[in-house]
């Protein structure tokens, strides 16, 4: 059976894939082998790097992939279950079976690994190892010390053990942190203060996690901090109460409270790109022509928020009455 895919991203390129494996990689996370569904190779990527999935009902989620770069006929990627998620995951865990067809981005890279680092060290929460095995993997390749450190709940709860495993008789170094063995948490502040100056760190976990990693590194060189979120650190603008001017039509649309201007464009029929619906991937950067936005991403730098010539539609709003978009 084919799974019906969502409707097409409009200006974005989409790849059919044919989902060819299925495993259980830990409680909760399920990992998913793609294919090109017409047998050839896939895009190349690179470590860090993920793809969006063009879920029914217009779900578009964005996944990290967890394989070797190096491999270019297959993608994989992990996806937790999240009981209280938006449905994305747990359409995952519930419909696609080997054998049907996805329609998937070509993979892009907000999470890039600076590969002539003499030193890098990893740290994971959770789900968010999937981009830090993927850099594990090519640093391995390419002979390079690194040094994971990976926080879970317990060992049954943190995927693909095995693999780490294998990497680190290959020269890699793993801290392995879990909350049921009585271990210590991992002390965050002492980790990057204790680092060499010229390594490069980052960190993909939960909220918590990011946070407590960012303030601890203020004082690095901001060049070898690097971080990626599962959501933006801030809730989304939801407040409504302005309205927004389409530049290019001059149409005026009302934001209601509740609303994102995200919500309120694909309400009026008015096709938007988006991919995580989180301000975490940029894909719905938008130019800002007049107004003052209400930044709520992690994507935009803070120099980029003053400026205020983007907005994330996803979940920033308006602090003026009217904001104009590039739209």
């Amino acid at each position: 059976m084919a799974i019906p895919a969502s409707s097409p991203v409009p200006g974005a390129t989409q790849l059919e894939v044919c989902l060819r494996q299925v495993r259980l990689e830990a409680d909760g996370i399920v990992s998913y082998e793609l294919v090109a569904a017409n047998g050839e190779t896939l895009p190349a990527f690179s470590a860090g790097a993920h793809i969006d999935l063009h879920l029914p009902g217009g779900m578009v989620r964005s996944y990290s992939l967890v394989n070797d770069p190096a491999e270019t006929h297959r993608y994989v990627v992990a996806v937790h279950r999240v009981p209280d998620g938006r449905g994305g995951s747990a359409w995952m865990h519930g419909v696609p079976r080997v054998g049907d067809y996805l329609r998937i981005s070509a993979p892009k890279n907000d999470f890039p690994l600076a590969e002539d680092a003499p030193m890098s060290i990893l740290i994971a929460g959770g789900i968010g190892i999937t981009p830090l095995l993927a850099m594990a993997r090519r640093l391995s390749a390419l002979g390079r010390p690194w040094r994971l450190h990976y926080s879970a709940r317990s060992p049954r709860h943190a995927a693909f053990l095995d693999e780490l495993q294998e990497l680190v008789l290959q020269g890699g170094e793993l801290d392995l942190r879990f909350n049921s063995t009585g271990v210590p948490r991992l002390d965050l502040a002492r980790l990057v203060e204790d680092a060499p100056a010229n390594a490069h760190l980052y960190c993909c976990g939960p909220r918590p996690m990011i946070e407590d990693f960012l303030a601890a590194s203020k004082a690095r060189p901001q060049a070898t901090v690097h971080h990626e979120r599962f959501a933006a650190g801030s809730e989304a603008a939801t407040a409504g109460g302005f309205d927004v001017v389409l530049q290019h039509s001059g149409q005026r649309l009302h934001v209601p409270p509740g609303k994102t201007i995200l919500d309120t464009l694909l309400d009026n029929d008015i096709p938007a790109q988006y991919s995580c619906s989180a301000g975490i991937c940029g894909t719905c950067r938008t130019g800002v022509i007049a107004g003052e936005p209400d930044h709520r991403d992690d994507y935009l730098t803070d120099e980029e928020k003053r400026e205020n010539r983007s907005i994330m539609i996803c979940c920033s709003g308006s602090r003026s009455k009217t904001l104009v978009l590039d739209l």
